[in-house]
Formats: C-alpha cells, structure tokens, sequence
C-alpha cells in the first residue's frame, strides 16, 4: 500500500475510534449517578431493559447522537432521552422505543417528540412490530411551547398509534416507571398493555394535582398502580413483578405472533466480500476535496466484490449497477470522486452530476422499480454541475427528472452518505426529504449547501461588503478574520454530529456496519408489500 492509503487509513480509523469514544459518554445517559439511583429503585435503565429484551444477534440503533450539543441550558438530553433500536425478539424482527429515565426522569424534549416520531415512521413503513418501554415524566414544561400544539409534535404520537393499530401493526406497552397527563395515551392505544408493580403508574394528574384540582387526598399507587389497572380499573392486561418479568412476558407475547405478507425482494445465500472491507479505510480520502474511485468502496460492501454495472461508459459521474448485499439484491446509484473523460474526449469532474449522469440514474431508479428491486443510494456529491454550457445542455430539466424518480420511487430506498452532500446533489442523491428507509453517515459525511470553503468565502465577502458601506475600514487581516470566524461556525454546522443530532440521519456508523445497516433494513421492508405502482407523472422530455 502507499503512503496516501496509510495516512487515509489513520485518519479515518481515528474518525472511527472518536466515534465509538462519544457513543461510549451518550450512553451514559444522565450520568452514573443517576444510573445508580435507578438501580436503587429496583429498576433497570433504557438501555438493559433493551439489551433484555433484544436477541443478542444483530441490532441498529436509531438517532444515538439525537440531541448532541443541544439543550445545554437544561443540562442536555443525550439520545433525546430516549433509545431507540430495531433487533429481534425470538427471531422476529421489532423496534423497540424506551424511555430514559436517567434524563429529566424521562422527559418529553422538542427532540425527543421528532425522535419517537421516527421510529413510528420506520415501524408504519415496514409493518415492523413496535414496543414502547414507558418510564417518563411527561412533557418537558419549560419547552412544552415547542413540543405540545404542532402537527409534528407531541399528539402525533397517539394519532400515529391509531394508525397504526388500523394498519395492522404490533404494538405493545409495558409501564415500567411514571406514565402521566398526556403520555398516558400511548401505552392503552397499544395493541396490549403490561405494568410493573410498585414501579408503575398510569393517571391523567398525580396526586398532588388531583388534589390540588378536585381536593381528593389519593396517593399514587391507589390512584393508578399496577393493582387498580389490572384489577380495578381494566386498564392494563398483564401486571409484572418486577422490569426482567415485564420483559419477558414481552418475549413470550412477540413469540406467538404469526407470520407476514411478505414484499418478496430477492434473497439468496449470503457472501461476504472478495476484497477485504478493512481497505475502506485507505481507500477513501482524508481531504473532501480528494479524488477516489468510489467502486472501489462499492466491492467491499457488496457481496463477493461482485457488480454488474449498467451502462457503464455513459454518464460516467454516477455509478449504476446491481449487486448484492448479505445476499439481497440492490441496485446502487453511488457518486463517482475521479475525474472522468467522456466518449466526447471531454473531462467531467468527480462528485458532480452532469446531465448525461441525471438521465442514467432516472432510467436506472425506473429500472429497479420495474424489477422490484430495493435502491442503496451512496453519496458523495458536491451538487449539479453549473455554467452556461449546462444551463444550455437542460441540467435543471435532467436533474428535475432524476429527483422526480426518486420521489416517485416505490421500492424501499437506503441512503449511505460516505463523504460530501451539498446542496442538490442531496436532493437528487435520496436525501432526508425523500424518504430512504433508512439514511446513515460514516464519520466522514458533511452535510450542507455547500461546501465550508465556499461557502464561508461568499459570507464573508457580503459582511466585508456590509462593513464597508458603513464607512468601515476592511483590509485583508479583517477579511481573513471573517473567513475564519464563518467557516469554523459553517464547519461545525456540516458535522455528521450536527446532522445526527437533529435526526437529519439516522445514525453515524462504522463504514464495517453499512452492510448490517443495508441488510436489517431491506429485511424490515420485506414485510410490506409494495401497494403502489411506479409512475413518473409529468416530466419534461
């Protein structure tokens, strides 16, 4: 290997380990102190309830850096205060949404809502089966102005159940700590409802509330313990000893479920790849402004390094193909970083999408959903090209085609943002806004307009501007400081952290996990049948 592949290799390989470092503190939740005190009150935290629960085998974790650098003013809210995973329960596959009582006793931030919303989505989307570990206080009341009235916030979360149960989709609630005022919903719309004696609590008001409201003297167990919902009040349809006896009920409960429609995407017997995936590390640049040939990433995530690519010598900036993945077939629309020559002798630069690459993707994307096979979008795009000569050429009429099929798009589609994603090109390339089941970045990814450079250049000249038609004085040590100033705030805000923390990905991940993370979601979307029929509506020819 090289000298480049080596110093690529440490970079990213750090990227990593900084990862696993952060993941290690937000784990933590509230803190060990907080931790210990639940232990004290013979209660389990979020996350062993869920280690419980789950199969040892196999298991993704949704938003684990929601909510990262935010509320600092309330003292954080490490994963939204909630954890969120998708695993299997006896074998079958489920999402799991657990409260953290070790934050703000579980408390209902603006992100938290979005965060739960989420993971409604992904179970409503796949028909996957999803349990609510309850353990909250409620709304957060100095936020609730944020959380409570809007049509994405908190009150979604029950309409979202009613669906739900329309649609046929599991759900199950296990009351394992406070349920309170509003949140109360959630548990009873479920499909079937558990409670944990002495730890568990179901009512609108407390009772300091309800004294304060009607004067009755009531406590807390009396009014809505585990005993007056399962023998009084018919509330709840099992009562648990204690977290590990919920849990398990749970198992046995998910264990009797029937088998589902299936969707029926191709699957055959698993290969790992030819080429070893470890190379991912030297192979993909430490500057973002670097040439790589990204198929070279393609083989060692695909199953025996094997591709079949599709019009291969045509529109040479975006890779299309098919291939295999933990043995489910895809077909992959990726960004090619090397600049290439076209037939025409004509040089186009990598990360850039051309015309010629819009058209191929379009026809690739209405290709795979004619064969009804699922799409793995892998981005490293800098936008559409500019210029007259594109402007001529009809760029903004290829590019509306392309993301017009995107959008259109029936079969499940899963977006793996390995470097850049600016402005359009995240658009075209199956960003946030077009619904890929999943969406992910390694450690690597920015996310953004454009780039910090660029971007920070253009902000600066129009503060240096507005500065002097002030009548200040700007030389090039002002000039510079501006610069400085606006692109260490744009840099900050292109961070993969950034964009995990308000869910704009689903997670950051080890490059070593992109195949799980492709293979766990296709077998989600395997239990919904596909209902709708591709069509690409009105397009300009």
């Amino acid at each position: 290997m090289d000298l480049n592949f080596n110093k690529n290799e440490d970079h990213n390989k750090l990227l990593v380990s900084n990862l696993k470092h952060k993941f290690t503190k937000v784990k933590l939740g509230g803190g060990e102190e907080r931790i210990k005190k639940l232990h004290a009150e013979g209660k389990m935290t979020a996350r062993e309830r869920i280690d419980y629960l789950l199969d040892k085998e196999n298991r993704i974790e949704i938003g684990g850096f929601v909510g990262e650098g935010m509320y600092a003013e309330y003292g954080g809210c490490p994963s939204g205060g909630v954890v969120v995973k998708i695993g299997y329960i006896n074998g079958k596959q489920c999402i799991v949404v657990a409260n953290d009582a070790t934050v703000k006793a579980g408390a209902w931030f603006p992100i938290t809502a979005k965060k739960n919303l989420r993971a409604q989505e992904i179970a409503m989307e796949n028909r996957l089966p999803i349990i609510y570990l309850v353990d909250s206080a409620g709304v957060f009341l100095p936020l609730q102005d944020e959380i409570f009235p809007d049509k994405e916030h908190f009150g979604r979360i029950f309409r979202n159940n009613a669906l739900m149960s329309s649609m046929g989709i599991i759900q199950i609630s296990a009351v394992m700590g406070s349920c309170v005022a509003g949140g109360a919903y959630l548990p009873i719309m479920s499909d079937e409802a558990l409670i944990v004696d002495k730890t568990g609590s179901i009512f609108l008001a407390g009772s300091y509330l309800v004294k304060a409201a009607i004067g009755e003297n009531i406590d807390n167990e009396t009014l809505g313990g585990a005993t007056t919902h399962c023998e009084i009040s018919g509330v709840t349809d099992y009562k648990a000893k204690d977290d590990k006896d919920a849990l398990d009920k749970i198992k046995n409960i998910v264990n009797k479920i029937g088998d589902y429609d299936k969707a029926g995407f191709s699957r055959i017997k698993c290969e790992k790849p030819a080429l070893d995936e470890n190379e991912i590390y030297g192979i993909l640049p430490k500057a973002r402004n670097e040439q790589y040939d990204m198929m070279e990433i393609i083989k060692r995530l695909v199953d025996n390094s094997e591709f079949e690519g599709y019009k291969e010598g045509y529109g040479q900036t975006i890779i299309t193909g098919y291939a295999r993945v933990e043995g489910w077939a895809v077909g992959i629309v990726a960004n090619q970083r090397k600049v290439v020559k076209t037939n025409k002798g004509e040089m186009q630069f990598g990360g850039v999408i051309y015309s010629d690459s819009a058209d191929k993707a379009t026809r690739f994307i209405a290709n795979c959903n004619q064969k009804k096979i699922p799409l793995v979008f892998i981005q490293d795009v800098t936008g559409f090209m500019v210029g007259s000569k594109s402007e001529h050429g009809g760029i903004i009429k290829d590019g509306a085609k392309m993301v017009n099929a995107v959008s259109n798009s029936v079969v499940p589609k899963f977006t793996i943002i390995v470097g850049n994603s600016y402005g359009a090109g995240n658009y075209a390339m199956c960003g946030k806004a077009y619904d890929p089941r999943l969406i992910v970045a390694w450690p690597s990814a920015e996310l953004a307009v454009m780039g910090g450079t660029q971007a920070a250049k253009v902000l600066a000249q129009i503060e240096a501007s507005s500065l002097k038609a002030k009548g200040e004085i700007v030389d090039e040590a002002i000039e510079a400081a501006l610069f400085d100033k606006i692109k260490a705030r744009y840099d900050e805000q292109t961070s993969p952290y950034y964009a995990a923390s308000r869910l704009w990905t689903d997670a950051i991940i080890d490059p070593l996990d992109t195949r799980k993370w492709i293979s766990m979601g296709i077998e989600a979307a395997n239990q919904a049948p596909i209902e709708k029929k591709f069509n690409l509506g009105v397009i300009q020819v």
